[in-house]
């Protein structure tokens, strides 16, 4: 065997694994090194930890033994991978669900490039057989280049139906202790919310005190209310109170205050792209606050008929975007749209919550569309005669219809 190789032999069995710390992860580490690899684990930080939560992660990988652990610092390319266009289109999954699980595509970019740095094709996640993840997982690595994929989660269900229980067993028989939160429930955390499933959710009962993560209960939200004030340039949120400040943190900044006021918590059962019903507590208190300022101020400025038009290409967007296909060339030709519609959504936009919800509450912007003679139910520059034509004209076909057929006189 030439030193070249045998060099490639080694590297062949190298693998990365997309971490977070939590009980699927965690299994996989162990897992893996039983099968033979060498574990390497990335963490893409997409902003949903604070210091403590990162310094856990990296010695929860220590302690699991594996070769190498790096931390990628994702929040940048978050807002502008996905923030940026999901707040364009304006539209959660089925009306409700505001794709807090988008981050998946960047721990792909992350983990891929470790795949690189280390000279592997090989990469593992800890996504479940019965979870849309999967499909995100997948489709973006394959959109992305020749890789073999080890999901060790689908592995195991064809041996075991109770998987987390028997991951559970599997890491404590090991010597390694699961955290109590992890042994109720599967949550995932990043800048743009938290998502929590398992336990009695996926019993379709109500939520335990548990599965709450973020947002206050009402029993501690501030007895003032909160009023915060968003700029926007061509629909990029760019300011917070008059300040400039990067995307990102003017996110983690909203999550921080409205969470107090439980701003964004919601429960939903969605349909997933495997066909399963999938039932989620999710808390988004920034998304939900800047989807509301964003919103408020294209009502504003867009004409009646983009207005109208927009939720459609928006809706395709975000199922694409669900459903894993990320990279599919559509999601570009509709964030063309979506960013051509962008240019008069300037402005600023205060929000106010007494807690439980938030709303847009005063707006201002040099492309309000207003008319200069008329006030909607209040004043107008046409009189009595313009108005009833216009009327006669609008509805004419329906009136039509109605004569015709009234008492019984249509053929």
């Amino acid at each position: 065997m030439t030193d070249s190789t045998a060099t490639f032999a080694a590297q062949a069995r190298d693998i990365v694994l997309a971490f977070s710390g939590g009980l699927d992860t965690s299994f996989c580490v162990p897992y893996l090194q039983e099968q033979g690899w060498t574990v390497h684990t990335v963490f893409a930080d997409t902003g949903g930890v604070d210091a403590e939560e990162r310094a856990f992660i990296e010695q929860r990988a220590a302690e699991l033994g594996v070769s190498s652990h790096v931390t990628v610092g994702g929040g940048p390319a978050i807002w502008t991978g996905f923030v940026k266009p999901f707040v364009w289109a304006g539209e959660g999954y089925q009306g409700q669900y505001p794709l807090l699980v988008s981050d998946r595509y960047l721990i792909v970019d992350a983990a891929l490039q470790r795949c690189a740095e280390l000279g592997t094709n090989a990469i593992a996640h800890g996504c479940t057989g019965m979870g849309n993840d999967q499909v995100r997982f997948d489709l973006a690595v394959k959109a992305l280049g020749d890789y073999r994929i080890v999901a060790p989660i689908r592995e195991i269900q064809k041996e075991h139906t109770e998987v987390r229980a028997y991951e559970q067993a599997y890491l404590e028989g090991r010597g390694f202790a699961v955290r109590a939160k992890q042994k109720a429930y599967t949550i995932n955390e990043n800048l743009l919310g938290l998502t929590m499933s398992g336990g009695e959710i996926d019993r379709w009962q109500a939520p335990g005190e548990g599965a709450r993560g973020w947002c206050a209960p009402r029993s501690e939200w501030p007895a003032q209310p909160l009023q915060v004030r968003v700029g926007f340039e061509n629909g990029e949120a760019v300011s917070l109170d008059g300040e400039r400040i990067a995307g990102h943190e003017l996110l983690a900044r909203l999550n921080t205050v409205f969470a107090k006021y439980g701003v964004g918590r919601g429960m939903y059962t969605g349909d997933t792209t495997i066909g399963l019903k999938g039932r989620i507590v999710f808390e988004a208190p920034g998304l939900v606050a800047l989807l509301t300022a964003h919103r408020a101020l294209e009502e504003a400025v867009l004409s009646k008929q983009q207005n109208r038009f927009k939720p459609e290409i928006a809706r395709k967007w975000v199922e694409l975007v669900y459903e894993g296909f990320f990279h599919d060339p559509l999601k570009t030709n509709l964030e063309a749209f979506l960013a051509s519609s962008q240019s008069t959504v300037n402005g600023e936009v205060v929000l106010e919550t007494f807690g439980g919800r938030v709303d847009a509450v005063a707006i201002d912007s040099p492309h309000i569309l207003n008319a200069k003679g008329a006030t909607y139910a209040q004043a107008a520059d046409w009189g009595v005669e313009e108005a009833e034509g216009f009327i006669k004209l609008f509805g004419m076909s329906s009136v039509l219809w109605a004569e015709v057929n009234r008492s019984g006189q249509g053929g």
